[in-house]
């Protein structure tokens, strides 16, 4: 399969990771790293319009609707088959 150029990490973010790698950090110094990287990428999060929440709702729960028909299909099915192999209850 074919790596787009996407996929491959720019020389700079190898760089800064390279360095941040050989420095030694005191804990106080790696917690306040991890923080600030969490920011960064908490600014990289795009927030859905309107418009897409509701479309994302309605595809999730169609989808939940389906699966629970599915999975209550495969039950009444399986009691079906469970009542003519060991016959009625109670009998």
């Amino acid at each position: 399969m074919a790596r787009k150029v996407i996929d491959e990490p720019s020389e700079d973010v190898v760089a800064n990771a390279k360095r941040d790698r050989a420095a030694k950090r005191n804990p106080f110094s790696r917690i306040a790293l991890f923080i600030r990287q969490v920011f960064a990428e908490l600014k990289k999060v795009v927030t859905p319009t309107r418009r897409e929440l509701i479309s994302f709702t309605a595809v999730v729960l169609v989808f939940v609707v389906i699966m629970m028909a599915i999975v209550a299909g495969l039950d009444w099915i399986s009691g079906l088959i469970v009542v003519y192999l060991f016959g009625q209850p109670g009998v």
